[in-house]
């Protein structure tokens, strides 16, 4: 009999794909949504609304096995699922501070305590060594779950101090950008960024290292002028949605509907604003050969 059993449960073969070779996966309808029990916590699916583990996801890179949506990855679980081997972090040094004293409905550092238990960073900036496929390498990922993946003094130190390592150490540069744009609470001193990490990337121009952008959901504001668009080669992950002006202020500003795609990576790819669309479970692949051909590895 070619059966199998899961959790007490006899799977026939005409048992869905997705409970048979997906571990922890729930596709819920009318009469189980409400009787879906796990013993660890799950996530659900934005797009199709499918409940899978925590683990289950983790180990598919957090794209749905039902569906394909690519949800969003942390910071340092993104790095730690793209590199082989980590050899160090770098940036940790780099300590926010509240040069204006700003308040809105809350002091800024208390925003920022807020922001680092939630996420367990210290900042939306991270910033690791590695190795990718027996290439060294430099990447850095934006924490969107910090304030927005918004760009400070912090998160423009660290990145200028990872273009200034890879020129040191002759390496590549990546950047998983996800973020809202420049921090409000640093005023002036947040848009300085902008104009400090394009001139890092210039620097890593001039010495003729490869600087690749990796657009993922979303990208938009300081972030989408500066650094998240001076790449050498920019890839999107599918469906991400990139500007600079979010969608409804420019509805607003033109008084007209603006349908989708607009914004999102498919979009922009058909106008020209990014090189490629690449699906997460081959992006490391991706990176991989085109550093390997900008490197002359290959």
């Amino acid at each position: 009999m070619n059966q199998e059993v899961k959790s007490g449960k006899i799977l026939s073969p005409a048992t869905p794909w997705t409970e048979r070779h997906v571990p922890g996966i729930h596709i819920p309808d009318e009469q189980t949504a409400l009787k879906a029990t796990f013993t660890e916590p799950t996530i659900e699916c934005p797009e199709c609304h499918a409940l899978v583990t925590r683990t289950a996801m983790s180990f598919n890179a957090y794209v749905c096995p039902q569906c394909d949506e690519h949800l969003r990855m942390k910071a340092r679980e993104r790095l730690n699922w793209f590199f082989d081997q980590v050899k160090n972090e770098l940036g940790q040094e780099f300590v926010a501070k509240d040069p204006l004293k700003f308040v809105d409905s809350k002091p800024y550092p208390e925003r920022m305590s807020e922001a680092q238990k939630k996420t367990g960073e210290t900042e939306a900036l991270v910033v690791m060594q590695g190795v990718l496929k027996g290439i060294p390498l430099i990447a850095c990922a934006f924490e969107f779950d910090f304030m927005g993946g918004s760009m400070g003094t912090v998160v423009g130190d660290r990145f200028v101090q990872a273009a200034e390592r890879a020129i040191k150490d002759k390496q590549p540069l990546i950047c998983f950008a996800a973020s809202g744009g420049a921090r409000m609470q640093e005023g002036m001193l947040s848009l300085m960024q902008m104009a400090r990490t394009s001139a890092a990337i210039q620097r890593m121009k001039d010495a003729g290292l490869p600087y690749l952008v990796v657009l993922t959901h979303p990208v938009y504001g300081g972030v989408t002028a500066s650094l998240a668009m001076l790449g050498d080669v920019h890839i999107a992950e599918p469906k991400a949605m990139i500007g600079f002006a979010g969608k409804r202020v420019i509805e607003q500003t033109v008084r007209e509907k603006l349908e989708e795609p607009f914004q999102r990576a498919e979009y922009l790819l058909d106008h020209g604003v990014v090189d490629q669309i690449v699906h997460r479970h081959a992006l490391r692949d991706t990176v991989y050969r085109i550093v390997a051909k900008l490197m002359n590895l290959s």
